[in-house]
């Protein structure tokens, strides 16, 4: 928190305060450890302390659940379908360019992130689609 260096009877003393809580203060003094009560009024806080209870957690609960079989091609950004390079049933490779988005005045491709099946394609030319909306779904 706040580093002084003090000197008393000749001796050089290196202390650290670490916490200051009502009249208590921990100190670090060269190293070691004290606390030290302040023999002073004790100012009220004009902020209340949050105070919450712990938070448990059911089993499993928070878990990715992993889609079986079935994947989706979500939009990278927010933007407007410019071109859509693929139809239901063509079969696409890791890295072929599924469609092309424009966003932010730039033509983006969307490519296909593994092998498989066009299952649907849930958008048309010139639709305006938001970040993470799905496009296509694939097999």
């Amino acid at each position: 928190m706040k580093k002084f260096e003090f000197t008393i009877a000749g001796n050089k003393y290196q202390v650290e305060v670490k916490d200051f809580e009502d009249n208590i203060a921990s100190l670090e003094v060269n190293g070691t450890a004290y606390e030290v009560e302040i023999h002073q009024e004790v100012k009220k806080a004009k902020t209340p302390k949050l105070v919450r209870k712990e938070v448990k957690r059911k089993p499993f609960e928070g878990m990715v659940k992993k889609a079986g079989g079935a994947a989706t091609v979500k939009a990278p950004l927010p933007g407007n379908i410019f071109k859509i390079n693929v139809g239901v049933g063509d079969a696409v490779k890791k890295g072929d360019v599924l469609l092309i988005m424009e966003a932010m005045k730039m033509e983006n491709n969307v490519l296909a992130e593994k092998e498989g099946t066009i299952k649907t394609i849930k958008v048309s030319v010139g639709d305006a689609v938001l970040q993470n909306d799905v496009l296509i779904e694939m097999e």
